[in-house]
């Protein structure tokens, strides 16, 4: 157990791991010759998103029209929504994007593209669009050929609108019970992307982007195919415990929560300072990432919080509960770091068990 003096709960983030990890992966691109394209609502801080494009990254992705504004006013001036965005005021506030950094976004629909057409009207530039690919994650994106080929016509047809390609997000790959299975899942979900970019060669508008997502693939070191030209992994960055059980240990998780042991009412229940509100309720029940209750506890092998209240972690484990004192702080590893980070307003950087730096979570709360 580190003992770092702040206030918990508090959401830590290792230093050393975290350029690793940075670093690891941009290699990695670099080797297959891909643009790296992060995706930052893992951590919705300027700053790591910042480390990312110094690293090497040819820009990033978000989630939403407040996290890309956040970003652009950090200094970022090449950002992706990797979402569909409907509604004439959150088009409005991308058109403004516009004027400044080099933002593109998701469509799906005709109405999209009808929606955005009348927004850009006059625009200076074009608002530049991708399609999204179902590739088997069963969220949003295009699922049919000819729903396809009406939307590039759709486009085609529009006065202000620019196709710039097509993307995808292999999500379902989280649930694959082996190694191989998530390669299959990858190999397919990837062939089906490059299969749509091909029908759009084919009706006369090269995808000048192909761009593929998720984590695991991509720590694993799977190859990138011929055709793919940019990969949005985002978990990467920071980790988490479901996606540290892809690669069979923690030593990647950069990201932790500390918290204050406040109360030991028998000899085998422990109670910490975070509960819901500070690692969330999520678990994933099945395949290479399923965890055990809701967080690791760093250095207690197979010790984890067992159930949650709004402000109270309790935890069930004998050997634990005499291992710690009242007053004394422990280290969770979260199962999910994404919707983690959304609830704090900082991270402390800490390097050999000391605060060297703080991150803002400027992106925090962005939902709009």
């Amino acid at each position: 157990m580190r003992n770092i003096q702040v206030d918990t709960p508090a959401l830590l983030i290792d230093r050393e791991i975290l350029k690793q990890n940075i670093t690891s992966m941009q290699e990695y691109a670099d080797r297959k010759g891909v643009n790296l394209r992060p995706h930052t609502k893992t951590h919705k801080m300027p700053k790591l998103a910042k480390m990312q494009m110094e690293a090497g990254a040819t820009g990033i992705t978000v989630a939403k029209v407040g996290e890309a504004e956040v970003m652009a006013e950090s200094g970022i001036r090449d950002i992706f929504i990797a979402n569909q965005i409907i509604g004439r005021s959150k088009v409005e506030r991308i058109r403004k994007l516009s004027e400044s950094v080099s933002i593109s976004f998701g469509v799906d629909s005709n109405y999209s593209v009808k929606e955005i057409d009348e927004v850009f009207e006059g625009a200076d530039e074009k608002a530049n669009v991708l399609i999204e690919i179902e590739v088997g994650e069963k969220r949003s994106g295009i699922i049919q050929p000819d729903d396809f080929t009406a939307l590039l016509d759709e486009i085609k047809n529009s006065r202000n609108v620019s196709f710039k390609g097509v993307f995808s997000h292999d999500g379902h790959t989280y649930k694959a019970a082996t190694i191989d299975i998530l390669k299959e899942l990858y190999d397919d979900s990837t062939a089906r992307t490059l299969h749509f970019a091909g029908l759009a060669r084919n009706h006369g508008m090269a995808c000048e982007v192909v761009s593929i997502g998720s984590t695991p693939p991509f720590v694993l070191g799977f190859d990138i195919p011929e055709g793919i030209t940019e990969i949005r992994p985002g978990t990467y960055i920071l980790m988490d415990g479901s996606q540290a059980n892809v690669l069979g240990h923690n030593d990647t998780c950069a990201a932790t929560i500390l918290t204050t042991i406040i109360s030991k009412p028998t000899d085998k229940r422990v109670i910490t300072d975070v509960g819901a509100k500070g690692i969330t309720q999520q678990h994933r029940k099945v395949g290479l990432t399923a965890t055990k209750g809701l967080g690791k506890i760093v250095g207690f092998d197979d010790v984890h919080v067992d159930s949650v209240f709004d402000e109270h972690a309790i935890i069930y484990d004998k050997n634990f509960s005499d291992a710690v004192e009242i007053g004394e702080k422990v280290e969770i590893i979260m199962n999910h770091i994404c919707p983690v980070s959304n609830l704090y307003e900082k991270a402390y950087i800490v390097e050999n068990g000391e605060v060297v730096d703080e991150a803002e979570v400027s992106a925090r709360g962005k939902l709009q």
